[in-house]
């Protein structure tokens, strides 16, 4: 089929999105605090973060839905912080995927190209290639009713793509699906992205979504953006102990620091001394962090740090156990690989945890 928008095309021609110094309130609730970003052209961004820190608000908001008290927002270097929502040439697919029940799966597809008076053939042809793009050319004439919750995506996305715009806005839109179905369809959708080359950006609270299919992440919180990166930047060298927390497990160890004998120490709540390395910068204020898979327990083993404990509780988890062993005044989780046979550790016996020094953090709020 000739595609009425080709794909090398559309890739070609991607926009950047620039968000300049935003700021938003609702009376005395500051719900975006001058939140300042760059998403590069054809690149597929998350807004991770928990309910109510403002990513949909921040949607919405380059949508043309909402209106920013200050900043801007440009598209492909073009100020659009003032246009209505039908001139700034995005495509917005709702949580809800907001379908027609009365129309047809063509209908609803062909309804914003109808509403901006396209002619009819071009219409047709726009439909026909959004429907093949998404794979439901053969469920055309049915009615949203008759389609599963992923298919019902697929329509919406299909929707929005027709109409060819600039950027594609995703707001939470597996958040309906079971969790089985949530995995085909964002596999499908960072298909669909890279297949067209769109500069898309996905708002989601799933740390797993947006690891999984976006390049790179803003993890916001309370109208902020906490830190900016590609998944693993994020995972690895997080900013802060919110994002630490956010993305994955964290083991956080409250404490302060020490010197004795020209060494530092970081002394854990309830008696446990860890050694800092000299040249180990520790902010004011910061804790000891470290993830579950950068330790192991021992009796009696050798490590960087052995930090004395109890085993409080055991998860079996398939290929893994996941101990919780309380340290001081602290409980850690330490994941360990499953080995059939092995001998299990049991609750209340004594342990040493064995952390490498490479792999713990030192951060603060």
């Amino acid at each position: 089929m000739n595609q009425p928008f080709p794909i090398s095309e559309l890739g070609a021609s991607a926009v950047d999105v620039d968000i300049r110094n935003i700021g938003l309130s609702y009376g005395t609730n500051h719900v975006l605090k001058g939140i300042t970003l760059h998403i590069r052209p054809g690149e597929f961004f998350a807004f991770l973060g928990p309910s109510g820190c403002g990513k949909t608000t921040l949607l919405r908001l380059i949508a043309g839905f909402n209106e920013a008290d200050g900043g801007e927002v440009l598209i492909g270097g073009q100020d659009v912080s003032h246009l209505p929502p039908w001139k700034r040439d995005v495509g917005m697919v709702f949580q809800s995927y907001a379908l027609w029940p009365h129309m047809t799966v063509r209908r609803n597809v062909s309804f914003g190209l109808e509403e901006r008076k396209v002619p009819r053939a071009e219409v047709d042809r726009r439909v026909a290639a959004a429907l093949e793009l998404v794979g439901l050319a053969h469920l055309a004439d049915r009615r949203p009713s008759q389609l599963s919750g992923g298919q019902q995506q697929r329509v919406a996305v299909a929707r929005t793509i027709a109409i060819e715009p600039k950027v594609l806005l995703l707001d939470e839109p597996l958040s309906n699906l079971d969790a089985k179905m949530r995995v085909q369809v964002r596999r499908e959708l960072r298909d669909l992205q890279q297949r067209l080359g769109l500069t898309t950006i996905f708002v989601t609270h799933d740390q797993e979504e947006a690891n999984t299919i976006c390049d790179r992440i803003a993890v916001m919180n309370d109208g902020v953006v906490q830190q900016v990166g590609t998944p693993m930047e994020l995972y690895e060298k997080p900013a802060n102990l919110f994002v630490a927390n956010f993305l994955g497990t964290a083991n956080i160890l409250p404490g302060r620091v020490v010197r004795e004998g020209g060494q530092r120490f970081f002394d854990i709540d309830g008696g446990v001394r860890v050694p800092i390395p000299a040249h180990v910068v520790v902010p004011e204020g910061a804790k000891l962090v470290f993830r579950p898979q950068h330790a192991s327990l021992t009796r009696g083993g050798a490590g960087d740090v052995l930090l004395p404990g109890t085993i409080v509780h055991s998860e079996f988890l398939g290929s893994t156990l996941r101990y919780v062993v309380r340290i001081g005044a602290a409980e850690v989780s330490i994941d360990t690989p499953f080995h059939s046979g092995e001998t299990l550790h049991q609750t209340g016996s004594a342990v040493e945890v064995s952390l490498s020094l490479r792999s713990v953090l030192w951060l603060a709020i």
